[in-house]
């Protein structure tokens, strides 16, 4: 019933939780169709960690159904779309966080800024910066109930965990970097600001004749931390390191001449983050790292240019 990549996933990471999950599902769907009066249509393709699905209101009204195994990340992404309340990002509706199942705006077109990104990566670079600047808000009053930066770069000492103190397959001195990295960015960092978190393009959605984020994870941050994974992300493949560093370089510059930031400070904040990357894709999945680690080291040159 389910894509086979969602069900792999499912289970890759939740074990036997994951599935008993994906066993209750169809009637959990059945439940909340009923309960909020939705028609149900087939899912979006490429399903990864939710299950997300078109659905249309008793009144007509074209949404989206979002519903994922109960998990902090998921309770924030709740949270932050509430505290955006459609501000630069789609509007939710309606949702019972403590169920893991949501209801929200479908936008139109609502292709990615992706087709965009692969004819005009300078076009698409500045409809991401204009995002963000629709985006940040001021963050709540501490306590927050979101995560912060800080306490995702402390991932970093799970890597060290796993191999007693080493690095494993990650290179030592890539790893070492990232961490001064991170401890010298978060002991300077501007004034936080409620963070969409991993804002790429494919979290960008065209809507009339603008743009709303999606998938919000819900991170409390100085603004400069969002541009990494605008950084890391979608490439056409086959690039080389040369071509890769230009690439990075215009990025750069158009985020900085955009939203006032400074370029060695957006270099760092794009090689601590796809360090961690790195290792977040081999602490879930074991494999996919590669990548993050290769954008880390194509960035180091532009912090010390």
């Amino acid at each position: 019933m389910f894509p086979s990549a969602f069900v792999r996933i499912t289970l890759e990471l939740h074990g036997r939780t994951g599935q008993t999950w994906l066993d209750n599902l169809p009637n959990f769907l059945a439940e909340y169709a009923q309960r909020w009066r939705l028609t149900l249509l087939p899912p979006f393709p490429n399903l990864t960690y939710n299950y997300v699905a078109p659905a249309v209101r008793e009144d007509g009204t074209a949404v989206v159904l979002k519903v994922g195994i109960i998990n902090p990340e998921l309770q924030s992404e709740i949270a932050a779309l509430d505290h955006y309340a459609g501000r630069g990002a789609v509007r939710l509706l309606q949702a019972d966080a403590e169920n893991g199942i949501f209801l929200l705006q479908r936008v139109q077109p609502g292709h990615s800024l992706v087709p965009l990104q692969q004819t005009d990566d300078d076009a698409a670079t500045r409809i991401a910066a204009e995002v963000m600047r629709q985006l940040w808000r001021p963050a709540p009053p501490a306590p927050y109930s979101f995560p912060t930066v800080a306490h995702w770069a402390a991932g970093l000492g799970r890597l060290r965990e796993r191999f007693d103190g080493r690095t494993g397959p990650f290179d030592a001195q890539l790893i070492e970097t990232a961490e001064s990295l991170f401890a010298d960015l978060l002991a300077s960092s501007a004034e936080p600001v409620l963070l969409h978190g991993d804002l790429h393009h494919d979290n960008i959605l065209a809507a009339g004749d603008g743009w709303l984020a999606i998938d919000p994870k819900g991170v409390i941050g100085e603004p400069a931390y969002e541009v990494g994974a605008l950084l890391r992300n979608f490439w056409r493949g086959g690039e080389t390191t040369a071509e890769i560093r230009r690439m990075l370089a215009r990025r750069i510059a158009i985020f900085s001449e955009m939203l006032g930031f400074d370029r060695q400070r957006l270099a760092a904040w794009g090689a601590a983050q796809a360090v961690l990357s790195a290792w977040w894709s081999y602490e879930d999945h074991g494999h996919g790292w590669e990548w993050g680690t290769a954008v880390a080291e194509a960035l180091l040159p532009q912090i010390e240019s």
